[in-house]
């Protein structure tokens, strides 16, 4: 008997243990890190579990997280960082955490002279090439830019011949970033936070994509340039939810085909 009891004893503290560490979370005051003066409303985004909060008037905030989980901080006006969660973050509690602002943070730009001979061969060679040119696609109404990479680049050239195709390339080969789909949904103040933006910011950083590719994946599933231009990110993440969905439905009746 007393056996049992022991073995009860120690299965209900390990499952309190396991417990408590799902439950863990980090507290923190952010600061404008020109004038120490706390921040309100900074944007706080936990990308792991995606979880959502903001600080309070104090600047002061507190999140679901665990060790070695990266929240990623925002504030309109300062440069967004990333926070990695520690150990002794979680056990000694708040930290505090200090923005730049934009005007601060911006890297020193470098203007050359150019120094003309009047000898076109030897003048031409010091104009710097600019790899950031439009091209248009035939059957395409919209203009693409080069020079970002070729990734959007090669996603766009494949959606030519099938949507289908380019939904697959990026909604199937990230399985774990379109499962964040629907804890973005279902969080509420993910939501909130999703509703007051039009930066694009978040959900690139949720979803892993950029920012071209986050339009071009909205434009695919039928929404218009006008309401890419004009939605709020909630309404974004709605978009390519819904799609999403379509897609799966889509792909399941072509694996049977």
């Amino acid at each position: 008997m007393k056996y049992i009891v022991f073995l009860l004893t120690l299965l209900l503290s390990t499952t309190v243990a396991f417990s408590q560490e799902d439950n863990t979370s980090v507290s923190g005051v952010i600061i404008n890190g020109s004038n120490d003066e706390p921040l309100e409303g900074v944007n706080i985004v936990n990308i792991n579990q995606v979880k959502g909060s903001t600080t309070n008037l104090e600047g002061e905030f507190e999140i679901s997280a665990k060790v070695n989980d990266t929240l990623h901080l925002s504030y309109l006006g300062f440069k967004s960082i990333k926070v990695k969660v520690t150990n002794d973050w979680i056990k000694f509690g708040s930290s505090t955490i200090a923005l730049t602002e934009l005007a601060l943070a911006l890297e020193e730009v470098v203007v050359n002279q150019f120094r003309l001979t009047g000898y076109l061969e030897v003048d031409i060679k010091q104009v710097p090439i600019n790899n950031n040119y439009q091209y248009s696609i035939s059957g395409l109404q919209n203009g693409y830019e080069a020079g970002r990479g070729s990734g959007g680049v090669n996603k766009i050239l494949s959606s030519i011949f099938n949507p289908a195709d380019f939904l697959y390339n990026v909604f199937g080969k990230k399985p774990q970033e379109m499962k964040k789909l629907k804890q973005m949904k279902q969080d509420d103040e993910i939501r909130n936070l999703l509703a007051s933006r039009f930066d694009r910011e978040m959900l690139t950083v949720l979803l892993q994509v950029d920012r071209l590719d986050l339009d071009e994946i909205v434009r695919q599933c039928n929404y218009s340039k006008d309401f890419i231009k004009s939605a709020n990110d909630l309404q974004i993440l709605d978009a390519i939810s819904g799609c999403y969905e379509e897609y799966k439905v889509l792909s399941r009746g072509r694996s049977k085909s």
